[in-house]
């Protein structure tokens, strides 16, 4: 089983690559694989609501990573997904990245654990845990809890392991993650499948 963790900071191994350096850790200790994406480095297009990628399954956009994660996650078992807090929101760069990653490709995510990590100095960390959280329960996917909200707070990644709560919820998410994850697999043995789904129904709240 493997699990992707998406870091979604423009520093590559800040606070947020801390604190999913711990649910890594985890993980790993579980005997899941994990592998780490960066994308808050370069910059991410955001979504222009075309709806191309319904008919192709990708995004029309190349070159940004956003392609080539979503055909990692069509075999991933599981992902966690991290970000700073800016403005008391998620980055700029995971919100774009994740908006065209789960637009019209929710058939990669569905019945697969999703988590959400993030890093602040102080505030704003609850904000960005709800807004990352709302992408998991669009697209039909456990959610993985821990002893807390998942959130580390500190300026620089030393002050992060100083955050000897946050670290251990950390290790507290993966450990839930790799045991939900054990228990979707052994469901499976047992014939136990993901629900069939009904025709999607969309209701418009204005109508002619």
């Amino acid at each position: 089983m493997k699990v992707l963790l998406v870091n979604g900071s423009s520093r590559a191994r800040g606070c947020t690559y801390t604190a999913l350096e711990e649910v890594a850790g985890a993980l790993n200790r579980n005997g899941i694989e994990t592998e780490f994406i960066q994308i808050g480095v370069n910059p991410v297009a955001g979504c222009n609501g075309c709806g191309a990628c319904t008919k192709t399954g990708k995004c029309f956009r190349e070159g940004d990573g956003v392609n080539d994660f979503v055909e990692k996650a069509r075999s991933a078992d599981g992902f966690v997904f991290g970000s700073p807090v800016h403005y008391a929101s998620a980055s700029g760069a995971i919100t774009s990245f994740l908006d065209r990653a789960f637009y019209g490709k929710g058939a990669a995510f569905q019945g697969k654990p999703g988590a959400c990590v993030v890093s602040c100095r102080r505030g704003g960390a609850s904000s960005t845990f709800d807004q990352l959280n709302k992408y998991f329960t669009m697209n039909c996917m456990p959610i993985v809890s821990s002893q807390y909200w998942n959130m580390v707070h500190g300026n620089t990644p030393e002050e992060v392991k100083q955050d000897l709560e946050g670290m251990q919820t950390m290790r507290t998410l993966g450990n839930n993650m790799a045991w939900l994850l054990k228990c979707i697999e052994a469901g499976k043995f047992g014939g136990v499948n993901f629900p069939e789904r009904e025709p999607v129904v969309k209701t418009n709240f204005i109508r002619g």
